[in-house]
């Protein structure tokens, strides 16, 4: 019997592109099965994860396609912080950024 998988309450995914976004979008949303699926697509593609309940929730209440608020600002760039520390030690390279699209 394979063993039990964690079942996410939820989750957002995030998409930010310096040359088009002047703020970070929601690009994916979803509770259960579908939190489930948007996490297992992440780790999938190698897309770091950041567990953040309150973080989610206030991202949740937004719009597919809609830029973050204004007052979301400075936790998200704590949250884009941690994703490029971990994309430098995956990359292995002090101060490189990983591939676009990876």
């Amino acid at each position: 019997m394979p063993p039990a998988r964690r079942q996410p309450k939820a989750a957002v995914a995030m998409r930010y592109d310096l040359a088009k976004d002047r703020a970070p979008k929601v690009v994916a949303k979803g509770k259960g099965e579908a939190a489930f699926r948007i996490l297992e697509l992440a780790k999938e593609h190698g897309i770091p994860v950041h567990e953040d309940p309150e973080l989610i929730e206030a991202l949740a209440r937004l719009d597919i396609q809609q830029e973050i608020p204004a007052e979301l600002y400075q936790v998200m760039a704590e949250v884009l912080t941690f994703i490029y520390r971990t994309s430098r030690k995956r990359a292995g390279e002090p101060g490189s950024l990983p591939p676009a699209g990876k």
